[in-house]
């Protein structure tokens, strides 16, 4: 049987960093404890004037201690495992987002630049969906279907992350086509309870996304639009490995300028029954979106969710006291009566 897994704390797994922190102090201790003891003579002889002290228990110690920290920190975590699946009803709309990722959204006249900008307003308005399934399309010169309807809200944000200008090897702006295949993906038996929101700078070269808005509405299919850019225009950033290269250029060498055109964006909002806000650096414009589509009729929609989740908590302690209790039985210095036994190599005279 399929079992989910959760995480009750899952901000704790941040106290994991200070485990490499303390192997690289020990590492540092033991050098210098090594250069302090070769003032007083040879080490080798030092080794044969200490027998009792071991090589080697002081790193088992060392590991066992790391090795409890690790499954205390994943015990405070909590994980959750959860085996029972419930039909989950809910009332909502769909939603899907159909952002450009050509590389003009990698223009800065909204900071940081365009795309980032459109990322973080779709991650915010994420946060504030409760009963709605959203999906992700990403457009350039073609367009394709990222995420489909869902109501996993984690997922979405996880792919959402992962957009970026190269994810689409065709270059160009097809507002259109990200149209069309946004009416395929909606449950095409359904008239209403559909929302498009097209965030882009609408350069569009590609196709008569108007006419695809109009036959989109036909199907019940509402197109809100956002304008990420200037109408005045800006030049668009070339990257290199990570470093800025200077600006893009045509074949002939000129400058490229990417400027937003809002005419087509409220052509396309206007024959679809739906709005056109342009972006800014303070407001990206998805938050007033998200209020038009709060207002729209909602349907009734099952979805499957994992319920009854047990603690786990239990076993990580219980393995970490276990760890611990044997770090602290074992000492740094051979026993006597273990004189004839030979766990440790080091420990070997």
């Amino acid at each position: 049987m399929f079992e989910m897994i959760r995480f009750q704390n899952p901000e704790y797994f941040y106290a994991l960093a200070a485990l490499p922190g303390i192997a690289v102090l020990y590492v540092l201790a033991s050098l210098w404890r090594k250069r302090a003891l070769s003032r007083f003579g040879d080490l080798a002889l030092l080794s044969k004037l200490l027998p009792d002290v071991s090589r080697w228990r002081p790193i088992l110690k060392l590991a066992l201690a790391l090795s409890a920290t690790l499954l205390l920190v994943l015990g405070i975590v909590n994980p959750q495992i959860g085996t029972k699946l419930e039909e989950v009803k809910r009332e909502g709309v769909d939603i899907i987002i159909a952002l450009d990722v050509s590389n003009s959204m990698r223009a800065e006249d909204i900071t940081p630049e365009r795309l980032q900008r459109a990322k973080g307003a779709i991650a915010r308005l994420i946060d504030r969906l409760r009963n709605d399934r959203i999906g992700l399309i990403v457009f350039a010169g073609e367009a394709f279907v990222m995420l489909p309807l869902t109501a996993d809200y984690a997922a979405a944000k996880l792919f959402l992350s992962s957009v970026d200008t190269d994810i689409v090897s065709k270059q160009g702006t097809a507002i259109g086509a990200s149209i069309k295949l946004a009416r395929d993906a909606f449950e095409s038996e359904e008239t209403k309870f559909k929302a498009l929101i097209i965030i882009t700078d609408g350069e569009n070269h590609e196709d008569d996304a108007v006419s695809e808005a109009a036959e989109a509405h036909k199907e019940g299919v509402v197109i809100h639009a956002i304008g990420m850019g200037s109408p005045e225009g800006v030049p668009i950033p070339l990257y290199l490995n990570g470093s800025r290269r200077g600006y893009r250029k045509d074949r002939q060498g000129n400058v490229i300028v990417t400027k937003l055109n809002e005419a087509i964006l409220r052509q396309i909002a206007g024959a679809a029954n739906g709005t056109y806000v342009r972006a800014s650096s303070s407001d990206a414009g998805l938050d007033t979106i998200l209020d038009k589509i709060n207002t729209m009729e909602k349907k009734e929609f099952g979805t499957r969710e994992y319920s009854d989740f047990e603690d786990r908590f239990q076993w990580f302690l219980m393995a970490a006291f276990i760890l611990l209790l044997l770090e602290f039985l074992i000492s740094q210095r051979r026993s006597k009566w273990l004189d004839g036994v030979t766990l440790f190599k080091g420990d070997a005279q």
